[in-house]
This record gives structure tokens, C-alpha cells and sequence, in this order.
């Protein structure tokens, strides 16, 4: 004896419904993109070991609002660090106690806000820490601790910097530490440009 018709249908729409696949789920929206504090200090370090160099240590004091940052650059067992003071108009200076180099970038000290340019590349896991991921391809890959907000390493020309500490609003250097040595406008430290 076969089934009735109406629960025949029923039996079949049932398993239409069984074999049909699950609704789309809607994809989130991507993460803001983080701004800087227009005033921080972070302390970085990148291994160079792989390609014949050393450990290195960056010290940098960003200080938008006055248009410049200082960063102090040392080589592992190095007692003289490089000092690099970048300004916003792309001028660039990096010296040490007796030379210095005057660079001119086409794209000056980025602003708090670069990343709202950025591209959100998904979500890594960095030095241990589950990371949103921003692009802005023309400078810089940005890592950003999912959990805090915080940097965890940033990767330009090729490189990766380890955040160490990040110190928003820190207390800015003395400005005469913002400013280029007398050597570096002596006449034999010509202009390069980097870019």
C-alpha cells in the first residue's frame, strides 16, 4: 500500500529542504582602521641576522602636532646609534657624530591617520599575538593586536620591527634633539634622494 499523497509531498519537500544548501552567511565588516596618537613612543627591534647583519634597536618619538619625528637607530654592540629626524614636507636627516646624510622622500612623516587608506589584509597571528592586518602598499604592512589595539610589528622596505613598548602621549625629547647638527649643513653632506 503506497503513502498518501499529501504525505508524500510533505516527505519529499522535506528532504528537498534537507539537500538544499544553508543560507549565505553575511561576511563581516572589516575591523577601522587604527590611527596613531599624534604623540607616542615605541621602542622596535629588528633582526638582521639573516642577511648578514645585526640586531637593531629603534627608539622613535613621533610628535605630529610639531611635524617631525626622532628616531635613535643602534647596531647591536654599537656605542654611537644613527639618529634619523624626518619632518612631514619628506626631509629626512641621518647622522652621527661626525656624518650625516640629508635625504628627500616623496612622501613626508606619515600622518595618525594613514591607515584609513589602508587595505585590511585579514587577521595573523604576529609574535604570538592574533593580529588585524592593514596595507597601505606603498610604505608599510601594519599589525595591530586584536585584543588591545595596540602595534605589534610593522614591515617596511622588506623588513619587519618588533614593537617592543608603545608609550602613547610619552613626553617629547628636548626640541634642540629634533634639530639636524651643524655638520649636516656644512656643504659636504649633499642631498640624496631615496625615492
Amino acid at each position: 500500500m503506497s503513502p498518501p499523497l499529501p504525505l508524500l509531498l510533505l516527505l519529499l519537500l522535506a528532504g528537498a529542504a534537507a539537500a538544499s544548501p544553508a543560507p549565505p552567511r553575511a561576511v563581516p565588516p572589516p575591523p577601522v582602521p587604527p590611527t596613531w596618537p599624534e604623540q607616542y613612543y615605541a621602542s622596535l627591534v629588528t633582526n638582521l641576522t639573516d642577511r648578514g647583519g645585526l640586531l637593531r634597536q629603534i627608539e622613535i618619538y613621533y610628535d605630529w602636532p610639531r611635524g617631525r619625528a626622532l628616531n635613535y637607530i643602534r647596531d647591536q654592540l654599537f656605542d654611537d646609534p644613527l639618529v634619523d629626524v624626518q619632518y612631514t614636507n619628506g626631509t629626512s636627516f641621518l647622522f652621527d657624530r661626525g656624518s650625516c646624510q640629508t635625504f628627500q622622500y616623496a612622501i613626508g612623516l606619515l600622518p595618525p591617520d594613514w591607515t584609513s587608506q589602508a587595505a585590511y589584509l585579514g587577521r595573523e597571528t604576529v609574535d604570538g599575538f592574533e593580529c588585524d592586518v592593514w596595507s597601505n602598499f606603498d610604505f608599510a604592512k601594519y599589525d595591530v593586536d586584536v585584543a588591545t589595539g595596540r602595534p605589534v610589528s610593522w614591515v617596511s622596505e622588506g623588513t619587519r620591527r618588533h614593537v617592543l613598548s608603545f608609550e602613547p602621549g610619552a613626553v617629547m625629547p628636548d626640541d634642540s634633539k629634533f634639530q639636524a647638527p651643524a655638520h649636516c649643513f656644512s656643504g659636504k653632506n649633499a642631498d640624496a634622494s631615496a625615492f
